[in-house]
Formats: structure tokens, sequence, C-alpha cells
């Protein structure tokens, strides 16, 4: 067989069951490991880590659970766990699955669903990997930075709220911060060791939010949607006040019961995902106006936290201007800059518009394009336009001015659809009338441009 052929430890203490499972996993191309009891599935599951086990609760030695327990408690990244019982009961399945149990089978064993549920349990193993892979990857583990009163408050309320599984709506204007915050609460929480699973609603088309939510089958295939992809972890609904009525409905229900369907499918999937969300927008007035339901609202918003916009915290513009260089230096290589006291003085100053976001692209943009070590004031100035007051003037031509058309138009097209999409509160349906495009193009057209909603 070969090294890249999922490993599956069968713990059963019926030697009948043991042997009629391994036997029909074997006919199925996957490699075996059986044991009869705990003792030898420990010593097993230590000398060839499996990819997926199956567990019988009830064994002579140490039952199922108090051995899920224990695996589940010395090894973070623990396969998935489908438990077995000949005495099942709805207790014992609930018990199971909140230890992290991936599901549970009845016996007398249905083969069907035995396969089944192997396939997807091995599925959702190997995007657990992926996972883990990915944040491996992370050179730097970013969370909010600032020394002010407004950002420790929050930060403190964050660690508090991520030792409890309670839903945070998150509140703000655009730029401020408010997937880093989703991120920090996550960072903080038991779900740390799973994935991140950041999504901006707006930008999924009505047509496929529900095969990106829930995920479909197909002739035998299984494509796992966002929920799935998150399990373990957290899931960020970014701006969900662009979620079509259909895929609200469907949210609501999968967040109630801990399970879904899947398109296309007949059997229930379930999840342990933490959900977060975000919003810029005046919610209660969505609600009112029938475009967001009502119940999904409040159970989205047990908890509120609005992000200040950074004018009103601007002691950390320092801090921020610093944080920034640094972060381009090691993530882009660009090479060392540093802003000059009265660059400093101007930024605390100056009254962003588009928060965090915004001075993080001028960091950008001024060690991309500027020399020296030291960034002065006359290059900040340059780089942001003439500021009289709150009205800003460039008195340059803009720099896609010098790029070729291509890039050129999907510079202005980029700009002009983020000023819409500001102006008309982070509606995607109202984005579409100020512009005049169909909704579908629209959708098309952010995922080109790479806009974040």
């Amino acid at each position: 067989m070969s090294a890249n052929t999922p490993c599956i430890l069968v713990v059963d203490d019926e030697p009948d069951i043991r042997r009629l499972v391994c036997e029909i996993l074997e006919d199925e191309g996957y490699q075996v490991a059986a044991a009869e009891n705990a003792s030898v599935a420990r010593e097993l599951k230590k000398s060839r880590p499996p990819n997926l086990i199956l567990l019988d609760i009830w064994m002579p030695d140490t039952d199922g659970i108090t051995l899920l327990k224990e695996w589940v408690a010395e090894d973070e990244m623990l396969c998935p766990v489908v438990m077995m019982s000949g005495h099942g009961s709805v207790e014992s399945a609930v018990e199971a699955t909140r230890l992290g149990a991936y599901d549970f089978l009845e016996k007398p064993l249905s083969l069907a669903k035995l396969l089944l549920i192997v396939e997807r349990a091995l599925e959702a193993g190997h995007l657990q990997k992926e996972n883990a892979g990915l944040r491996k990857q992370l050179v730097v583990d970013i969370e909010p930075v600032g020394k002010s009163a407004a950002v420790a408050r929050i930060k403190d309320q964050l660690k508090r709220l991520a030792q409890h599984d309670t839903l945070v709506l998150f509140g703000g204007e655009a730029g401020v911060g408010k997937e880093l915050y989703a991120r920090y609460l996550h960072n903080n929480s038991g779900h740390r060791n799973g994935p991140f699973v950041d999504v901006a609603v707006g930008s999924i088309s009505p047509e496929n939010s529900a095969v990106e939510f829930f995920g479909k089958e197909n002739l035998g295939k299984i494509y796992p949607g966002l929920l799935e992809k998150a399990h373990k972890g957290t899931l960020f609904l970014s701006e969900i006040g662009g979620m079509d009525k259909e895929t609200q409905l469907r949210l609501l229900s999968a967040l109630e019961s801990s399970s879904f369907l899947r398109v296309g499918g007949s059997e229930a999937v379930r999840f342990d995902v933490r959900v977060v969300a975000s919003t810029r927008i005046a919610m209660d007035e969505e609600v009112k106006s029938g475009r967001f339901r009502q119940d999904l609202y409040y159970l989205l918003n047990e908890v509120t936290l609005n992000i200040p916009p950074l004018r009103e915290h601007s002691e950390d513009v320092p801090g921020l201007l610093s944080f920034y260089v640094d972060y381009f230096v090691n993530q882009d290589k660009l090479a060392f800059r540093k802003f000059s006291m009265a660059a400093q003085n101007f930024l605390r100053n100056y009254s962003w518009r588009g928060n965090v976001r915004e001075l993080k692209n001028l960091v950008q943009r001024l060690m991309i394009l500027g020399v020296g070590e030291e960034i002065e004031l006359d290059e900040v100035k340059s780089a942001l336009g003439s500021v009289v007051g709150d009205v800003i003037a460039s008195s340059s031509v803009p720099e896609f001015f010098n790029l070729p058309l291509k890039d050129a138009r999907d510079h202005f097209e980029k700009a002009y659809l983020e000023y819409h999409f500001e102006r008309t509160g982070g509606s995607v349906a109202k984005l579409s009338a100020a512009v005049g495009m169909e909704r579908t193009h629209l959708y098309r057209k952010l995922h080109s441009l790479n806009i974040k909603l």
C-alpha cells in the first residue's frame, strides 16, 4: 500500500465485530490496525499514529469515553475519533461529541453508514492538517496594537469572553480592525488550535451561498463548506448585513441544532464551531426593515463590542506606524524606514477616514515608493494629498496613471467600488443600484478585484 493510504485504528473488544470492520475497511483499500482493549490501543496509536480511530465505548479495562478524554487531553492534533456502541443512547452520543468525537455509530453497524462516516471523518482530518499547516506558515501572529485605554479595555474584554462560547458581534467603521479583534478572541479561546475561517459575507452571491456555507455532495464526492472547514475552530462572518434571506434561515437552523445538511446530502453533519460576526451598519435598522432576520440577529448578538475609530485613540498612531514598518520589513522584505517626529505628530492629528487599514496602506506605499531611511513630513503630505480641514485635494496625478491601462483600470474600479460601498453602508444590494451593475456581475467583479467586504 502507498504511504499516503489512510490508516484506521479499530478498537473493539468483540472479536467478530472487530474482524468484520477490519475486513470491510481493508476491502475499501484502507490500512487497518486492530486493538481488543484500551491498553493495546494506546500502544498502536503511539507506534503508528492513525488518520482515524473507530472506538468502542464499552470495553473491559478502560471505557471508550475515558480513553477519548485521555487522548484529547494529551494530543492537540488528535485525528478524528468515531465512537461505536451496541448500547447507544442519546446521552452517550452527546457526551462523546462534547468531548471531541467526530461522530457516533450504533451497533449493529450499517455498512453504508460506516463507510460514509469514515470517508467524511478522513476528509475532516485532512482539512484539519491543512489548516494547521497554514497556521505554521504565518510568520507574524498579529494582535491589536495600541497602549491606549480603549484598546486595552477591548483586549481585556475579549480575553474574558474567550473563556466562554459567547457569540460576539463586532461593530465599527470600515478599517478599524474588526477581523483582527476576532482573531485575538480566537487565539485566546479554547478553539485556538482549530482553524480561523474568515468569510466576507457580502461577496458571496445568493446563488452560491448554500454551497459555500454548507458544502455539497455529488456522485459520492464531498465538497466541504465553510462550517465544515471551521470545525473545532472559529468562523468569522464579516459584514453579516450582506447575507441573503435563505442563507440566514439555513444558518439559524444550523446554529440552533449544531448540525446541517450538505446540498445534495441526506445525512446530518454535526459541527463544533464558534461563530463570530461583524458589521459596519446599524443592524437594528436592517431588522426593522425586514432585510435581516430578528431571531438570527439576536442569536449572533449575545455580546456586542464596538471598535472605536482610530481618530478616537490617536495616541496609538506612533505605535501603529512603528508596528507596520516592522511588519513590512519582515513580511515583504522591504527596506527599513522610520517616520520623523514631525511626520508622526502630523499623522496623530490626521482624520484617518479609513482607520487602521488606511494607516497600514500608507506605510506600505511609503516604504515601497520612498527612498532614504527617514520618512519626512513633506513625503507624508505628498502621499496623502494636501489637507485643508476635512477636504483632501491632491495636487498631483494619481499614482495609477503611470501604470499600464489594464492595471490602471483595475485600480480605478477598485477605488470606485470601495468608495460607493462606503457610501451605501456596506450593502451589496444598494451598491448594485448605485453603480448600475447587475448583482451577479457585481459579485464577480468584487471577487476579481479582491475587495474585502
